[in-house]
């Protein structure tokens, strides 16, 4: 009998750990860009990309190209910003000279990921 409760509680803590495990899915949900908005532009050289975080991301992979992906001369800014105690904000600032850009975000958690986000926009200063 010991045996058995031994078995059934082992197997109960087992089911258990197994549901803190799941990883949320976010693959359907997307990432809506703050700011700079597509076709907007931005006065001063320092650019401040913004958009509305995730509840269960675990961070988020930021693009800047220029002109644009599809014909991208330049890849300006290529970073993953972890959730963590060094950024929990959402946002990223940066210098840009004068010209055409492309902007992307996309979150993350250890499962999954959205697709990109995607925003066009011009440095004129």
């Amino acid at each position: 009998m010991k045996r058995a409760l031994t078995l059934f509680f082992g197997i109960a803590a087992l089911l258990a750990c197994e549901e803190l495990l799941e990883v949320p899915n976010i693959s359907e949900q997307q990432v809506q860009i703050l700011a700079p908005v597509n076709g907007s532009i931005v006065t001063d050289s320092i650019v401040r990309l913004s958009w509305e975080g995730l509840s269960d991301a675990e961070g988020y992979v930021v693009q800047v190209a220029q002109p644009s992906f599809g014909n991208a001369a330049q890849l300006t800014v290529d970073t993953i910003l972890p959730i963590d105690t060094t950024f929990v904000g959402t946002r990223l600032t940066t210098r840009l000279p004068n010209n055409s850009y492309e902007w992307r975000v996309k979150a993350f958690n250890s499962g999954f990921e959205t697709e990109f986000a995607l925003s066009a926009f011009e440095v004129n200063r």
